[in-house]
């Protein structure tokens, strides 16, 4: 449905309109960054790019960019939020468990 494989044991924290009628799709993962960019160059079959190395950031589009009816290239976007001695992305459920995620994915469909 989100046009890219969701991490097995990421967990769904929220999503946000995008515009142009597509949405973000933010997950918390208690995996390292590492393994989650090797875990979607894998099953994506793409290299992906490197956005960041301070945090580290890397972005695997799944569709090409139209830029006429797309307001961001759909793919997936992960971000190592542990990076340097960081706490991670806190959990904005509740007493969520865990409290803090290590890395987020961010999965941006392409429109209908």
């Amino acid at each position: 449905m989100l046009g890219a494989p969701i991490y097995p044991s990421a967990v769904f924290l929220t999503s946000y309109d995008a515009g142009r009628g597509q949405r973000f799709y933010i997950f918390g993962s208690t995996v390292p960054y590492a393994d989650l960019v090797a875990f979607y160059k894998t099953v994506l079959k793409n290299k992906g790019d490197e956005l960041y190395e301070a945090p580290p950031t890397h972005m695997f589009e799944t569709v090409k960019f139209r830029d006429e009816s797309m307001a961001f290239p759909p793919g997936v976007t992960i971000k190592d939020y542990s990076f340097g001695g960081s706490a991670g992305y806190p959990n904005p459920k509740k007493d969520g468990t865990p409290a803090r995620f290590a890395t987020v994915i961010q999965i941006v469909p392409a429109p209908r």
